[in-house]
C-alpha cells in the first residue's frame, strides 16, 4: 500500500504523521508501522502518529504507534507535531485544537512565534494511577523518592503518570548515566506492570533542569515531552525545582509550568522535515514495442502471429506472475490507495490554481450572456 506522509520533528524526537481524517482506524498496523519506523530499512521515525477524525467533543483524535509497534496512551513531542501538521494540512499558523488521546483531551496552541504551547492536563501520583506497586514511604499515597534496585544498584525514584507512566531519579550527572544499559532494566522492571518511561535528571538550578530519557517502545530518544513535565512534578514534590523551569534535553529546551491550578504547560517547537510517500506500488508495465511492423493489439487480435518469437511474451509473463503472486485484498488496497492519490493530487491541484477564463478577442456581447 502507497500512502503519503510527512515526517516532523519536536526537539529531535520525530515522528511520520498520516492524514487520517477519513477513517477512525489507522491506515497502518502495528507492525507496518514499526517498518516504516526503522531507520535503516524505512524512512526512520520514533513513532507513527495517524490524525484521525474528531471524538468526545476534540477537533481531532490522535493516535500513535512506537517504533517498536506499541501503542502509548499519548506522547508531548508527538502532540505538538500533530497540532503543526493539522494547522499544515489546514493552512492556519495560529489556532488552538481539542485533541482526543488515550490519555484524555490534550489542548495545543499553535503561537505567532512558532512555538507550540499544550496544556497537558493533571499529573496523577497515586501508585494505582502510574500504575506501579511500589508503596509510598510517607502518609500521602504518591511514591516520591522511594528505593529501587536496579543493576544491582539502589535509586531514589519517584513516579508521575501523564497519562503514560514515568519513572524519575535524579543523579550527579546525566552524561555519565549508561542509559542504554540500564534503561530497558527500569522500563520492564516487575514494579511496572505495563513498564514505564525513565527520566535521569540532573539539577543545574532551582529553573534549569538537565534530563536523559529511556521511552517505554522506543528506547532512548532526543526529547520526550510528557517525560519533560514528569521530570518538573518529581522535582517539585522533592523540593529540588521551583513549578516553573526550563527542562534541557539533548535535542533542545522545553520550557515546563506547574500552575496553581494543578494543569502543566508544555511549550516548544515542532517542525516539519519533508514530505513523500511510500510503501509497495503496482509494477510498472511496459508496452511492447512493435517489432518487424507488428502491432501485437491489432495484428494478434485472433491469435499471436508470431508464436515462435512473441515480442509480448515477456510482459504478459510478468503479468501473470503479478496476479498469481498478489491477493485480491492487496489489489484493492493498491487501487484504493492509487484513488487516493490521486485525489490529493487534484484538490492540491485546485487548492494552487484558480479558475481558468477565456474571453473571446472582440470582448462579450450581452445578447451572448
Amino acid at each position: 500500500m502507497t500512502l503519503a506522509f510527512s515526517k516532523y520533528q519536536g526537539l529531535g524526537n520525530d515522528f511520520i504523521l498520516i492524514d487520517n481524517r477519513h477513517q477512525v482506524e489507522p491506515l497502518l498496523s502495528p507492525e507496518e508501522a514499526a517498518r516504516w519506523c526503522d531507520r535503516h530499512f524505512g524512512i526512520g521515525a520514533d513513532g507513527v502518529i495517524f490524525a484521525l477524525p474528531g471524538s468526545n467533543g476534540a477537533d481531532y483524535t490522535m493516535r500513535i504507534y512506537n517504533s517498536d509497534g506499541s501503542e502509548p496512551e499519548m506522547c508531548g513531542n508527538g502532540i505538538r507535531c500533530m497540532a503543526r501538521f493539522v494547522a499544515d494540512l489546514e493552512g492556519v499558523r495560529e489556532k488552538t485544537y481539542r485533541i482526543w488521546t488515550g490519555a484524555g483531551m490534550i489542548v495545543p496552541q499553535l503561537r505567532a512565534d512558532g512555538q507550540v504551547a499544550v496544556d497537558m492536563g493533571e499529573p496523577r501520583l497515586t501508585p494505582a494511577e502510574i500504575p506501579t506497586s511500589l508503596q509510598p514511604a510517607a502518609t500521602a499515597n504518591e511514591v516520591v523518592d522511594v528505593p529501587l534496585s536496579v543493576a544491582g544498584q539502589d535509586w531514589a525514584v519517584t513516579t508521575v503518570s501523564m497519562g503514560n507512566p514515568h519513572c524519575i531519579t535524579f543523579v550527579d550527572s546525566v552524561a555519565a548515566v549508561p542509559l542504554e544499559q540500564i534503561g530497558p532494566q527500569f522500563e520492564t522492571h516487575p514494579v511496572f506492570p505495563a513498564k514505564t518511561n525513565t527520566e535521569f535528571v540532573e539539577v543545574v538550578n532551582r529553573g534549569y533542569l538537565k534530563m536523559r530519557v529511556w521511552e517505554r517502545g522506543a528506547g532512548i530518544t532526543l526529547a520526550c515531552g510528557t517525560g519533560a513535565c514528569a521530570t518538573l512534578v518529581a522535582a517539585v514534590l522533592t523540593g529540588r525545582s521551583d513549578r516553573q523551569a526550563i527542562v534541557e534535553l539533548p535535542g533542545g529546551p522545553l520550557e515546563i509550568e506547574w500552575r496553581a491550578d494543578n494543569r502543566l504547560i508544555m511549550t516548544g517547537p515542532a517542525e516539519r522535515v519533508f514530505s513523500g510517500t511510500w510503501g509497495a506500488a503496482l509494477p510498472t508495465m511496459a508496452t511492447p514495442a512493435p517489432a518487424s511492423g507488428i502491432n501485437c493489439a491489432v495484428d494478434c487480435i485472433n491469435g499471436c502471429v508470431r508464436p515462435d518469437a512473441c515480442v509480448g511474451e515477456g510482459f504478459v509473463g510478468q503479468a501473470s506472475q503479478f496476479i498469481e503472486d498478489t491477493s485480491l485484498d492487496r489489489m484493492l488496497e493498491m487501487a484504493e490507495a492509487a484513488v487516493r492519490r490521486r485525489q490529493q493530487e487534484r484538490m492540491q491541484a485546485a487548492q494552487t490554481s484558480g479558475p481558468q477564463w477565456v474571453f473571446p478577442e472582440d470582448g462579450i456581447r450581452p445578447e451572448d450572456l
